[in-house]
Formats: C-alpha cells, structure tokens, sequence
C-alpha cells in the first residue's frame, strides 16, 4: 500500500462518522422558514430579503454558530425590533431548520 492510500484509509477509519441528514428534513426546515419568516428573510441559497434590514439565512453562519439558534428556535425566538414576531417550534422541527440552515451556508 502507498503512502498516500495508506493515510486516506487511516483517516476513513478514525474520521467521525457525521449523521447524514434525511432530504425530508432539509424539505421540512426549508418548509418551515419559507412560511415563518420568508416574508422578510430570504431563506434560500440565493436572492435578496424582502426587507432589506432582514439577513438572508444563508449568511447566517458568518455571525455565529447555527447550531446556536437551537435553544432560541425551540424556546421561543424574539427580536429586539418589533416588526419580527416571536416563533416557537417543536424539537422535531428545531432540527429540520438546523440542518437546512447548515447546508446553505455560504463558505
């Protein structure tokens, strides 16, 4: 075995095992932020916000951690401006709209 085959089998075998992420959820979070908060946000890989003061969720990752908004998504989102309404979702869908917001995050 070469060098280099030798590495990469070493790095598949002790590499975490990520979970893979069930296109039904990445449907179901996109579902969610489109009828909760696209009437503001753009809540696609592309396109601009209806309101211009509202980040598009795709550049959300450049602020903090989207695993961050677990707590706030299921407890109750609130803004500090009073246009935003207060959202609250179960845990099921908590982790629809994580793993969306993950896989369009701009590198």
């Amino acid at each position: 075995m070469t060098p280099v085959r030798l590495i990469l089998a070493v790095a598949a075998v002790l590499a975490p095992n990520a979970p893979a992420v069930a296109a039904d959820d990445l449907k179901l979070g996109e579902t969610l932020l489109t009828r909760s908060c696209g009437s503001c946000h753009a809540v696609g890989r592309t396109g601009a916000s209806a309101d211009k003061a509202a980040p598009a969720f795709r550049t959300l990752g450049k602020r903090y951690p989207i695993e961050a908004l677990e707590e706030a998504l299921g407890e109750g989102i609130m803004s500090g401006h009073p246009d935003m309404p207060e959202f609250k979702f179960d845990a099921d869908e908590v982790g629809a709209i994580i793993a969306y917001l993950q896989s369009i995050q701009q590198r």
